[in-house]
Protein backbone atom coordinates (compact mmCIF):
# COMPACT_ATOMS: atom_id res chain seq x y z
CA UNK A 1 0.00 0.00 0.00
CA UNK A 2 2.91 2.56 0.80
CA UNK A 3 4.35 2.67 -2.42
CA UNK A 4 0.50 3.75 -3.89
CA UNK A 5 0.61 5.84 -1.63
CA UNK A 6 3.72 7.45 -2.70
CA UNK A 7 2.48 7.67 -6.19
CA UNK A 8 -0.76 9.38 -5.49
CA UNK A 9 1.00 11.80 -2.99
CA UNK A 10 1.67 14.43 -6.02
CA UNK A 11 -1.54 13.93 -7.16
CA UNK A 12 -2.94 14.49 -4.11
CA UNK A 13 -1.35 18.08 -3.60
CA UNK A 14 -2.40 18.62 -6.90
CA UNK A 15 -5.96 18.56 -6.27
CA UNK A 16 -5.34 20.58 -2.49
CA UNK A 17 -3.15 23.04 -4.53
CA UNK A 18 -7.33 23.33 -7.25
CA UNK A 19 -9.12 23.20 -3.94
CA UNK A 20 -7.12 26.28 -2.45
CA UNK A 21 -7.85 28.25 -5.77
CA UNK A 22 -11.74 26.93 -6.27
CA UNK A 23 -12.06 28.08 -2.73
CA UNK A 24 -10.64 31.72 -3.20
CA UNK A 25 -12.52 31.75 -6.52
CA UNK A 26 -15.85 31.04 -4.22
CA UNK A 27 -15.12 34.18 -2.54
CA UNK A 28 -15.67 36.15 -5.42
CA UNK A 29 -19.78 35.90 -6.29
CA UNK A 30 -19.77 37.33 -2.44
CA UNK A 31 -17.56 39.87 -3.38
CA UNK A 32 -19.25 40.54 -5.59
CA UNK A 33 -22.70 41.40 -4.01
CA UNK A 34 -20.99 43.50 -1.48
CA UNK A 35 -19.57 45.92 -4.10
CA UNK A 36 -23.34 45.63 -6.11
CA UNK A 37 -25.31 46.57 -3.17
CA UNK A 38 -23.17 49.23 -1.20
CA UNK A 39 -21.04 50.62 -3.87
CA UNK A 40 -23.12 50.00 -7.26
CA UNK A 41 -26.67 50.55 -5.66
CA UNK A 42 -25.74 53.97 -3.91
CA UNK A 43 -23.94 55.70 -6.85
CA UNK A 44 -26.13 53.95 -9.71
CA UNK A 45 -23.12 53.48 -11.34
CA UNK A 46 -23.10 51.50 -14.33
CA UNK A 47 -19.67 51.46 -15.35
CA UNK A 48 -18.61 50.02 -12.14
CA UNK A 49 -21.25 47.38 -12.36
CA UNK A 50 -20.07 46.15 -16.15
CA UNK A 51 -16.37 46.19 -14.34
CA UNK A 52 -17.74 44.07 -11.72
CA UNK A 53 -19.61 41.63 -13.79
CA UNK A 54 -16.47 41.35 -16.37
CA UNK A 55 -14.63 40.40 -13.26
CA UNK A 56 -16.89 38.15 -11.86
CA UNK A 57 -17.60 36.43 -14.99
CA UNK A 58 -13.76 36.11 -15.72
CA UNK A 59 -13.18 34.64 -12.58
CA UNK A 60 -16.33 31.93 -12.67
CA UNK A 61 -14.88 31.22 -16.21
CA UNK A 62 -11.68 29.98 -14.39
CA UNK A 63 -13.68 28.80 -11.31
CA UNK A 64 -15.40 26.46 -14.24
CA UNK A 65 -12.07 25.49 -15.81
CA UNK A 66 -10.56 24.46 -12.67
CA UNK A 67 -13.44 22.63 -10.91
CA UNK A 68 -13.55 20.48 -14.54
CA UNK A 69 -9.82 19.66 -14.04
CA UNK A 70 -10.14 18.76 -10.20
CA UNK A 71 -12.97 16.16 -10.97
CA UNK A 72 -10.92 14.79 -13.96
CA UNK A 73 -7.99 14.45 -11.74
CA UNK A 74 -10.17 12.54 -9.13
CA UNK A 75 -11.35 10.18 -11.75
CA UNK A 76 -7.18 9.49 -13.02
CA UNK A 77 -6.41 9.14 -8.97
CA UNK A 78 -9.56 6.29 -8.84
CA UNK A 79 -8.12 4.84 -11.97
CA UNK A 80 -4.38 4.70 -10.68
CA UNK A 81 -6.41 3.19 -7.32
CA UNK A 82 -7.21 0.64 -9.55
CA UNK A 83 -4.50 -0.24 -11.54
CA UNK A 84 -2.01 -0.43 -8.81
CA UNK A 85 -4.27 -2.42 -6.76
CA UNK A 86 -5.97 -4.83 -8.35
CA UNK A 87 -2.75 -7.16 -9.62
CA UNK A 88 -1.55 -7.29 -6.38
CA UNK A 89 -5.08 -7.79 -4.36
CA UNK A 90 -5.44 -10.33 -6.72
CA UNK A 91 -2.39 -12.04 -6.11
CA UNK A 92 -3.28 -12.18 -2.65
CA UNK A 93 -6.55 -13.24 -2.71
CA UNK A 94 -5.49 -16.16 -4.97
CA UNK A 95 -3.01 -16.85 -2.46
CA UNK A 96 -5.24 -16.77 0.48
CA UNK A 97 -7.89 -18.73 -0.84
CA UNK A 98 -5.47 -21.25 -2.00
CA UNK A 99 -3.87 -21.52 1.75
CA UNK A 100 -7.09 -21.97 3.24
CA UNK A 101 -10.55 -21.36 1.25
CA UNK A 102 -12.43 -20.07 4.65
CA UNK A 103 -10.10 -17.27 4.97
CA UNK A 104 -11.23 -16.54 0.88
CA UNK A 105 -11.78 -12.78 0.14
CA UNK A 106 -13.43 -12.81 -3.13
CA UNK A 107 -14.71 -9.30 -1.94
CA UNK A 108 -11.19 -8.32 -1.98
CA UNK A 109 -12.09 -6.47 -5.12
CA UNK A 110 -15.59 -4.78 -4.26
CA UNK A 111 -13.38 -2.63 -1.61
CA UNK A 112 -10.49 -2.28 -4.06
CA UNK A 113 -13.97 -0.51 -6.43
CA UNK A 114 -14.74 1.04 -2.81
CA UNK A 115 -11.92 2.49 -3.11
CA UNK A 116 -11.58 4.27 -6.33
CA UNK A 117 -15.36 5.20 -6.27
CA UNK A 118 -13.81 7.22 -3.09
CA UNK A 119 -12.00 9.35 -5.73
CA UNK A 120 -15.03 10.67 -7.73
CA UNK A 121 -17.38 11.28 -4.90
CA UNK A 122 -18.36 14.20 -3.09
CA UNK A 123 -16.90 13.21 -0.08
CA UNK A 124 -13.38 13.68 -0.81
CA UNK A 125 -13.64 17.08 -2.36
CA UNK A 126 -15.71 17.85 1.07
CA UNK A 127 -12.81 16.90 2.96
CA UNK A 128 -10.62 19.02 1.29
CA UNK A 129 -13.10 22.06 1.44
CA UNK A 130 -13.99 21.55 5.27
CA UNK A 131 -10.69 23.77 6.41
CA UNK A 132 -11.93 26.72 4.36
CA UNK A 133 -14.70 26.69 6.93
CA UNK A 134 -11.93 28.97 9.32
CA UNK A 135 -11.04 31.47 6.09
CA UNK A 136 -15.12 32.02 5.38
CA UNK A 137 -15.52 32.91 9.56
CA UNK A 138 -12.89 34.92 9.33
CA UNK A 139 -13.64 36.86 6.47
CA UNK A 140 -16.78 37.00 7.79
CA UNK A 141 -15.73 38.11 11.50
CA UNK A 142 -13.43 40.86 9.45
CA UNK A 143 -16.96 42.15 8.26
CA UNK A 144 -18.73 42.44 11.82
CA UNK A 145 -17.31 40.58 15.41
CA UNK A 146 -21.02 39.56 15.53
CA UNK A 147 -21.64 37.81 12.52
CA UNK A 148 -18.04 36.29 13.15
CA UNK A 149 -19.28 34.62 16.42
CA UNK A 150 -22.77 33.73 14.66
CA UNK A 151 -20.88 32.03 11.87
CA UNK A 152 -18.29 30.31 14.04
CA UNK A 153 -21.35 29.03 16.11
CA UNK A 154 -22.84 27.76 13.45
CA UNK A 155 -19.36 25.88 12.07
CA UNK A 156 -19.01 24.35 15.26
CA UNK A 157 -22.31 23.24 15.35
CA UNK A 158 -22.26 21.73 11.97
CA UNK A 159 -18.76 20.48 12.45
CA UNK A 160 -20.56 18.74 16.07
CA UNK A 161 -23.24 17.18 14.09
CA UNK A 162 -20.66 15.56 11.70
CA UNK A 163 -18.23 14.04 14.43
CA UNK A 164 -21.53 12.78 16.20
CA UNK A 165 -22.57 11.11 13.45
CA UNK A 166 -19.31 9.51 12.73
CA UNK A 167 -19.48 8.71 16.51
CA UNK A 168 -22.74 6.81 16.75
CA UNK A 169 -22.97 5.09 13.07
CA UNK A 170 -19.36 4.02 12.63
CA UNK A 171 -19.57 0.68 14.19
CA UNK A 172 -23.41 -0.22 13.41
CA UNK A 173 -22.21 0.31 9.55
CA UNK A 174 -18.96 -1.67 10.21
CA UNK A 175 -21.65 -4.31 11.27
CA UNK A 176 -23.48 -4.01 8.36
CA UNK A 177 -21.47 -4.23 5.93
CA UNK A 178 -19.79 -7.51 7.78
CA UNK A 179 -23.35 -9.46 7.83
CA UNK A 180 -24.47 -8.29 4.93
CA UNK A 181 -20.84 -9.70 3.13
CA UNK A 182 -21.63 -13.01 5.48
CA UNK A 183 -25.26 -13.50 3.90
CA UNK A 184 -23.81 -13.18 0.48
CA UNK A 185 -21.04 -15.27 0.89
CA UNK A 186 -23.53 -18.25 2.25
CA UNK A 187 -25.80 -18.34 -0.99
CA UNK A 188 -23.22 -18.61 -3.19
CA UNK A 189 -20.83 -21.04 -1.56
CA UNK A 190 -24.78 -22.20 -1.35
CA UNK A 191 -24.90 -22.24 -5.06
CA UNK A 192 -21.89 -24.80 -5.84
CA UNK A 193 -24.23 -27.51 -4.05
CA UNK A 194 -27.03 -26.76 -6.76
CA UNK A 195 -27.54 -30.48 -7.48
CA UNK A 196 -27.63 -31.31 -4.09
CA UNK A 197 -30.16 -28.66 -3.09
CA UNK A 198 -33.05 -29.39 -5.96
CA UNK A 199 -32.31 -33.25 -5.44
CA UNK A 200 -33.48 -33.92 -1.89
CA UNK A 201 -35.52 -30.59 -1.46
CA UNK A 202 -33.44 -28.72 0.87
CA UNK A 203 -33.96 -24.88 -0.78
CA UNK A 204 -36.56 -24.23 1.58
CA UNK A 205 -34.39 -24.91 4.34
CA UNK A 206 -30.97 -22.73 2.71
CA UNK A 207 -33.57 -19.92 1.92
CA UNK A 208 -34.73 -19.98 5.81
CA UNK A 209 -31.08 -19.95 7.07
CA UNK A 210 -30.45 -17.63 4.75
CA UNK A 211 -33.59 -15.33 5.63
CA UNK A 212 -32.28 -15.33 8.65
CA UNK A 213 -28.56 -13.98 8.05
CA UNK A 214 -30.33 -11.44 5.70
CA UNK A 215 -33.10 -10.21 8.76
CA UNK A 216 -30.06 -10.05 10.95
CA UNK A 217 -28.38 -6.96 8.42
CA UNK A 218 -31.65 -5.78 7.47
CA UNK A 219 -32.63 -5.07 11.22
CA UNK A 220 -28.73 -3.48 11.60
CA UNK A 221 -28.77 -1.65 8.38
CA UNK A 222 -32.56 -0.16 9.13
CA UNK A 223 -31.27 1.26 12.57
CA UNK A 224 -28.43 2.28 10.51
CA UNK A 225 -30.35 3.92 7.85
CA UNK A 226 -32.69 5.45 10.36
CA UNK A 227 -29.82 6.82 11.88
CA UNK A 228 -28.10 8.11 8.87
CA UNK A 229 -31.14 10.26 7.16
CA UNK A 230 -31.90 11.92 10.70
CA UNK A 231 -28.00 13.16 11.00
CA UNK A 232 -28.68 14.30 6.90
CA UNK A 233 -32.18 15.82 7.66
CA UNK A 234 -30.57 17.56 11.18
CA UNK A 235 -28.04 18.60 8.88
CA UNK A 236 -29.99 20.23 5.95
CA UNK A 237 -32.49 21.65 8.97
CA UNK A 238 -29.11 23.43 10.89
CA UNK A 239 -28.10 24.84 8.04
CA UNK A 240 -31.31 26.25 7.03
CA UNK A 241 -31.90 27.93 10.55
CA UNK A 242 -28.27 29.10 10.60
CA UNK A 243 -28.88 31.10 7.35
CA UNK A 244 -32.10 32.84 8.89
CA UNK A 245 -30.14 33.54 12.11
CA UNK A 246 -27.62 34.96 10.46
CA UNK A 247 -29.41 36.87 7.77
CA UNK A 248 -31.45 38.08 11.37
CA UNK A 249 -28.21 38.97 12.88
CA UNK A 250 -27.03 40.91 9.64
CA UNK A 251 -30.74 42.82 9.24
CA UNK A 252 -30.33 43.91 12.78
CA UNK A 253 -26.93 45.04 12.22
CA UNK A 254 -28.47 47.09 9.17
CA UNK A 255 -31.43 48.31 11.37
CA UNK A 256 -29.14 49.54 14.10
CA UNK A 257 -26.65 51.29 11.13
CA UNK A 258 -23.38 48.88 12.55
CA UNK A 259 -23.24 47.21 8.89
CA UNK A 260 -24.62 47.67 5.20
CA UNK A 261 -27.12 45.59 3.86
CA UNK A 262 -23.90 44.20 1.16
CA UNK A 263 -22.40 42.86 4.37
CA UNK A 264 -25.91 41.33 4.95
CA UNK A 265 -25.72 39.21 1.71
CA UNK A 266 -22.37 38.22 1.77
CA UNK A 267 -22.31 37.14 4.60
CA UNK A 268 -25.19 34.71 4.15
CA UNK A 269 -23.13 33.58 1.08
CA UNK A 270 -20.45 32.98 2.73
CA UNK A 271 -21.56 31.58 5.42
CA UNK A 272 -23.34 28.92 3.11
CA UNK A 273 -20.55 27.96 1.02
CA UNK A 274 -19.26 27.73 4.70
CA UNK A 275 -21.24 24.99 5.76
CA UNK A 276 -21.86 22.93 2.33
CA UNK A 277 -18.95 20.82 2.48
CA UNK A 278 -19.90 19.83 6.13
CA UNK A 279 -23.21 19.15 5.53
CA UNK A 280 -22.02 17.06 2.12
CA UNK A 281 -19.57 15.13 4.82
CA UNK A 282 -22.72 14.07 7.21
CA UNK A 283 -24.49 12.83 3.41
CA UNK A 284 -21.51 10.91 2.36
CA UNK A 285 -20.66 9.25 5.56
CA UNK A 286 -21.93 6.49 4.34
CA UNK A 287 -19.20 6.19 1.34
CA UNK A 288 -16.30 7.61 3.48
CA UNK A 289 -16.68 4.98 5.86
CA UNK A 290 -17.01 2.10 3.56
CA UNK A 291 -14.14 3.41 1.95
CA UNK A 292 -12.41 3.24 5.10
CA UNK A 293 -13.59 0.32 5.97
CA UNK A 294 -12.03 -1.06 2.45
CA UNK A 295 -8.68 0.34 2.98
CA UNK A 296 -7.80 -1.28 6.63
CA UNK A 297 -9.37 -4.81 5.12
CA UNK A 298 -6.85 -4.55 2.33
CA UNK A 299 -4.01 -3.51 3.93
CA UNK A 300 -4.49 -6.19 6.11
CA UNK A 301 -4.87 -8.95 3.61
CA UNK A 302 -1.57 -7.37 1.59
CA UNK A 303 0.66 -7.20 4.96
CA UNK A 304 -0.24 -11.08 5.28
CA UNK A 305 -0.40 -12.21 1.21
CA UNK A 306 1.20 -8.83 -0.32
CA UNK A 307 5.09 -9.18 0.27
CA UNK A 308 6.64 -9.92 -3.21
CA UNK A 309 10.20 -8.89 -2.97
CA UNK A 310 12.53 -9.64 -5.81
CA UNK A 311 14.81 -12.54 -6.40
CA UNK A 312 17.11 -13.53 -8.56
CA UNK A 313 16.13 -15.81 -11.19
CA UNK A 314 16.96 -19.62 -10.62
CA UNK A 315 17.75 -21.84 -13.63
CA UNK A 316 15.48 -24.90 -14.41
CA UNK A 317 15.04 -28.17 -12.31
CA UNK A 318 16.50 -31.09 -13.12
CA UNK A 319 13.27 -32.56 -10.63
CA UNK A 320 15.55 -33.94 -7.53
CA UNK A 321 13.06 -33.74 -4.54
CA UNK A 322 14.01 -33.84 -0.87
CA UNK A 323 11.40 -33.58 1.98
CA UNK A 324 13.21 -32.98 4.71
CA UNK A 325 11.39 -33.61 8.32
CA UNK A 326 8.13 -31.77 7.52
CA UNK A 327 5.47 -31.00 9.71
CA UNK A 328 2.57 -29.14 9.07
CA UNK A 329 -0.25 -27.38 11.49
CA UNK A 330 -2.96 -25.32 9.48
CA UNK A 331 -3.60 -21.55 11.14
CA UNK A 332 -5.75 -21.82 13.69
CA UNK A 333 -5.52 -25.36 14.28
CA UNK A 334 -3.44 -27.48 17.19
CA UNK A 335 -3.43 -30.46 15.88
CA UNK A 336 -0.40 -31.41 13.30
CA UNK A 337 -1.70 -32.74 10.68
CA UNK A 338 1.47 -34.03 9.22
CA UNK A 339 4.62 -34.73 11.11
CA UNK A 340 8.11 -35.88 10.11
CA UNK A 341 7.93 -36.52 7.08
CA UNK A 342 10.70 -37.07 5.13
CA UNK A 343 11.42 -38.43 1.63
CA UNK A 344 13.74 -38.07 -1.50
CA UNK A 345 13.24 -38.70 -5.21
CA UNK A 346 15.77 -38.66 -7.51
CA UNK A 347 15.23 -36.59 -11.30
CA UNK A 348 12.41 -39.20 -13.13
CA UNK A 349 11.81 -41.40 -10.38
CA UNK A 350 7.55 -41.66 -9.73
CA UNK A 351 6.18 -41.56 -6.30
CA UNK A 352 2.86 -43.16 -5.00
CA UNK A 353 1.08 -41.83 -1.59
CA UNK A 354 -1.48 -43.96 -0.07
CA UNK A 355 -3.00 -44.46 2.93
CA UNK A 356 -6.80 -44.09 4.66
CA UNK A 357 -8.78 -40.89 4.88
CA UNK A 358 -8.04 -38.56 6.41
CA UNK A 359 -3.79 -39.55 6.33
CA UNK A 360 -2.45 -35.92 5.29
CA UNK A 361 -2.42 -37.30 1.67
CA UNK A 362 -4.02 -34.03 0.10
CA UNK A 363 -2.37 -32.27 2.53
CA UNK A 364 1.25 -33.39 1.97
CA UNK A 365 0.61 -32.74 -2.31
CA UNK A 366 0.21 -29.34 -2.07
CA UNK A 367 3.09 -28.63 0.36
CA UNK A 368 5.13 -30.64 -2.51
CA UNK A 369 3.78 -28.06 -4.74
CA UNK A 370 4.52 -24.48 -2.64
CA UNK A 371 0.86 -24.30 -2.15
CA UNK A 372 1.37 -24.12 1.59
CA UNK A 373 4.47 -23.58 3.62
CA UNK A 374 5.44 -26.17 6.18
CA UNK A 375 5.35 -25.34 9.71
CA UNK A 376 8.71 -27.18 10.35
CA UNK A 377 11.10 -28.66 7.95
CA UNK A 378 11.87 -27.90 4.46
CA UNK A 379 11.08 -29.28 0.80
CA UNK A 380 14.00 -28.43 -1.68
CA UNK A 381 13.68 -28.68 -5.28
CA UNK A 382 17.04 -29.34 -6.58
CA UNK A 383 18.52 -28.12 -3.20
CA UNK A 384 16.63 -24.83 -3.50
CA UNK A 385 13.84 -24.32 -0.63
CA UNK A 386 10.39 -23.95 -2.72
CA UNK A 387 9.78 -20.79 -0.68
CA UNK A 388 12.59 -19.17 -2.29
CA UNK A 389 11.62 -19.53 -6.03
CA UNK A 390 9.53 -16.89 -7.39
CA UNK A 391 6.33 -18.22 -7.83
CA UNK A 392 5.59 -16.80 -11.46
CA UNK A 393 8.74 -18.93 -12.54
CA UNK A 394 8.41 -21.90 -10.50
CA UNK A 395 5.05 -22.28 -11.89
CA UNK A 396 5.08 -23.31 -15.17
CA UNK A 397 7.76 -25.85 -13.77
CA UNK A 398 4.94 -27.90 -11.68
CA UNK A 399 2.13 -29.71 -13.19
CA UNK A 400 -0.62 -30.23 -10.39
CA UNK A 401 -4.05 -31.63 -10.44
CA UNK A 402 -6.05 -31.41 -7.38
CA UNK A 403 -8.52 -33.41 -6.01
CA UNK A 404 -11.04 -31.36 -6.55
CA UNK A 405 -10.59 -30.08 -10.00
CA UNK A 406 -11.92 -26.98 -11.03
CA UNK A 407 -11.17 -25.59 -14.83
CA UNK A 408 -11.95 -22.24 -15.82
CA UNK A 409 -15.01 -20.27 -18.07
CA UNK A 410 -13.18 -20.36 -21.31
CA UNK A 411 -12.18 -22.85 -24.76
CA UNK A 412 -10.44 -26.05 -23.82
CA UNK A 413 -7.43 -24.82 -25.53
CA UNK A 414 -7.63 -21.91 -22.71
CA UNK A 415 -7.28 -24.37 -20.07
CA UNK A 416 -4.77 -26.64 -20.99
CA UNK A 417 -2.67 -23.59 -22.10
CA UNK A 418 -2.64 -22.46 -18.41
CA UNK A 419 -5.02 -19.50 -19.68
CA UNK A 420 -2.12 -17.99 -21.54
CA UNK A 421 -2.85 -16.85 -25.62
CA UNK A 422 -3.36 -21.00 -26.72
CA UNK A 423 0.21 -22.34 -28.39
CA UNK A 424 -1.70 -25.05 -30.91
CA UNK A 425 1.35 -26.82 -31.16
CA UNK A 426 1.93 -26.91 -27.03
CA UNK A 427 -1.35 -27.49 -26.05
CA UNK A 428 -1.77 -30.12 -28.81
CA UNK A 429 1.43 -31.73 -27.17
CA UNK A 430 0.00 -31.65 -23.23
CA UNK A 431 -3.07 -33.32 -24.43
CA UNK A 432 -1.08 -36.00 -26.15
CA UNK A 433 0.97 -36.35 -23.24
CA UNK A 434 -2.16 -36.94 -20.95
CA UNK A 435 -3.57 -39.44 -23.69
CA UNK A 436 -6.84 -36.72 -23.91
CA UNK A 437 -6.34 -35.83 -27.54
CA UNK A 438 -8.75 -38.33 -28.91
CA UNK A 439 -11.00 -37.31 -26.36
CA UNK A 440 -10.93 -34.13 -27.28
CA UNK A 441 -10.95 -33.49 -31.00
CA UNK A 442 -14.29 -35.54 -30.76
CA UNK A 443 -16.00 -32.97 -28.46
CA UNK A 444 -18.19 -30.30 -30.20
CA UNK A 445 -15.84 -27.58 -31.62
CA UNK A 446 -12.99 -29.90 -30.63
CA UNK A 447 -10.24 -27.52 -28.83
CA UNK A 448 -12.13 -24.33 -29.16
CA UNK A 449 -14.93 -25.85 -27.62
CA UNK A 450 -16.43 -23.52 -24.35
CA UNK A 451 -16.28 -25.68 -21.43
CA UNK A 452 -18.57 -22.94 -19.11
CA UNK A 453 -17.93 -22.10 -16.03
CA UNK A 454 -16.15 -24.80 -13.86
CA UNK A 455 -16.53 -26.96 -16.87
CA UNK A 456 -19.95 -27.65 -16.45
CA UNK A 457 -20.75 -28.53 -19.79
CA UNK A 458 -18.40 -31.77 -19.99
CA UNK A 459 -18.30 -34.56 -17.67
CA UNK A 460 -16.39 -35.00 -14.42
CA UNK A 461 -13.86 -37.85 -16.62
CA UNK A 462 -13.42 -35.10 -19.48
CA UNK A 463 -12.86 -32.53 -17.16
CA UNK A 464 -9.94 -34.35 -15.16
CA UNK A 465 -8.21 -35.50 -18.50
CA UNK A 466 -8.23 -32.25 -19.13
CA UNK A 467 -6.88 -31.13 -15.92
CA UNK A 468 -4.45 -33.91 -16.78
CA UNK A 469 -3.35 -32.30 -20.05
CA UNK A 470 -2.97 -28.76 -18.39
CA UNK A 471 -0.89 -29.92 -15.57
CA UNK A 472 1.51 -31.60 -17.96
CA UNK A 473 1.95 -28.34 -20.28
CA UNK A 474 4.96 -26.97 -21.24
CA UNK A 475 8.41 -28.34 -19.98
CA UNK A 476 7.04 -29.59 -16.28
CA UNK A 477 9.83 -30.79 -14.26
CA UNK A 478 7.08 -31.57 -11.55
CA UNK A 479 4.18 -33.39 -11.10
CA UNK A 480 1.57 -34.03 -8.39
CA UNK A 481 -1.82 -35.56 -8.87
CA UNK A 482 -3.93 -35.65 -6.24
CA UNK A 483 -6.36 -38.73 -6.94
CA UNK A 484 -6.16 -38.07 -11.08
CA UNK A 485 -8.13 -41.18 -11.77
CA UNK A 486 -11.25 -40.65 -9.02
CA UNK A 487 -13.06 -39.98 -12.06
CA UNK A 488 -12.36 -42.11 -14.70
CA UNK A 489 -13.65 -45.45 -16.31
CA UNK A 490 -11.40 -47.91 -17.88
CA UNK A 491 -10.65 -46.38 -21.02
CA UNK A 492 -9.61 -42.90 -18.61
CA UNK A 493 -7.30 -45.01 -16.46
CA UNK A 494 -4.94 -46.71 -19.19
CA UNK A 495 -4.73 -43.32 -20.58
CA UNK A 496 -3.59 -41.89 -17.09
CA UNK A 497 -1.18 -44.93 -16.94
CA UNK A 498 0.54 -44.62 -20.30
CA UNK A 499 0.85 -40.62 -19.51
CA UNK A 500 2.89 -41.86 -16.36
CA UNK A 501 5.06 -43.93 -18.08
CA UNK A 502 5.10 -41.43 -20.52
CA UNK A 503 6.42 -38.61 -18.04
CA UNK A 504 8.56 -41.03 -16.02
CA UNK A 505 10.78 -41.49 -19.87
CA UNK A 506 10.78 -37.69 -20.24
CA UNK A 507 12.77 -37.57 -16.75
CA UNK A 508 9.79 -35.65 -15.08
CA UNK A 509 9.67 -36.34 -11.31
CA UNK A 510 5.92 -37.78 -10.59
CA UNK A 511 3.83 -37.99 -7.70
CA UNK A 512 0.39 -39.25 -7.42
CA UNK A 513 -1.84 -39.85 -4.81
CA UNK A 514 -4.45 -42.54 -5.14
CA UNK A 515 -5.93 -45.85 -3.77
CA UNK A 516 -5.79 -48.02 -6.84
CA UNK A 517 -3.39 -50.34 -7.60
CA UNK A 518 -3.75 -49.98 -11.28
CA UNK A 519 -1.26 -47.34 -10.69
CA UNK A 520 1.13 -48.28 -8.01
CA UNK A 521 2.69 -50.40 -10.79
CA UNK A 522 4.00 -47.65 -12.91
CA UNK A 523 5.72 -46.25 -9.61
CA UNK A 524 9.23 -46.15 -8.74
CA UNK A 525 8.33 -45.62 -5.11
CA UNK A 526 5.50 -45.62 -2.47
CA UNK A 527 4.91 -43.64 0.62
CA UNK A 528 2.66 -44.78 3.14
CA UNK A 529 0.55 -42.35 5.50
CA UNK A 530 -0.76 -43.05 8.47
CA UNK A 531 -2.57 -40.64 10.74
CA UNK A 532 0.27 -37.72 9.47
CA UNK A 533 2.95 -39.73 9.80
CA UNK A 534 4.75 -41.74 7.71
CA UNK A 535 4.63 -45.66 8.33
CA UNK A 536 6.53 -47.07 5.39
CA UNK A 537 8.62 -45.37 2.69
CA UNK A 538 10.60 -46.93 -0.06
CA UNK A 539 10.93 -48.73 -3.15
CA UNK A 540 7.53 -49.75 -4.73
CA UNK A 541 9.19 -53.53 -4.81
CA UNK A 542 9.77 -53.83 -1.03
CA UNK A 543 6.75 -51.81 0.20
CA UNK A 544 4.46 -54.15 -2.29
CA UNK A 545 6.01 -57.51 -0.26
CA UNK A 546 5.49 -55.81 3.27
CA UNK A 547 1.92 -54.54 2.31
CA UNK A 548 1.51 -58.15 1.50
CA UNK A 549 2.85 -59.43 4.22
CA UNK A 550 0.76 -57.60 6.69
CA UNK A 551 -2.51 -58.12 4.69
CA UNK A 552 -1.84 -62.38 4.89
CA UNK A 553 -0.93 -61.55 8.75
CA UNK A 554 -4.59 -60.65 9.12
CA UNK A 555 -6.37 -62.72 7.07
CA UNK A 556 -4.32 -65.62 9.23
CA UNK A 557 -5.30 -63.88 12.28
CA UNK A 558 -8.88 -63.73 11.37
CA UNK A 559 -9.09 -67.26 10.39
CA UNK A 560 -7.87 -68.09 13.65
Amino acid sequence: MKPIWTELKPLLLHLTLFSFVINLLYLVPALFMLQVFDRVLPTNSRETLWVLLLGVGSALVILFVLDYVRLRLQNLLGNIVDERLSPPVVHAVVAAAARSPLNARPDAMRDVATLRGLFSANGLTALMDAPWIVVYVGVIALFHPALGWGAAVAATLMLALAWLNDRMNRKMLDAVQKETRQASRYVEGSLRNAEVLQAMGMTERLLGRWRKQQDEALALQGSTSSASVSFSAASRFLRQAVQVMMMSIGAYLVLTQAASAGVMIATTVLLGRALQPVEQIVGSWRVLNEARSAYRRLRDLCEHFGKAEPRMSLPRPVGHLRVDGVSFRPPGMEKLLLSGVSLHLAAGEALAIIGPSGAGKSTLARLLTGIWPPTIGSIRLDGTELSTWSRPELGPWIGYVPQDVELFDGTVADNIGRLEQPDAEAVITAARRANAHDMIVQLPNGYDTPIGDGGTRLSPGQRQRIALARAMHGDVRLLVLDEPNASLDSEGEIALARALSGMRAEGVTSIVVTHRPSLIAHVDKILILEGGHVKQFGPAAEVMRSMQKVAQAALVERAA
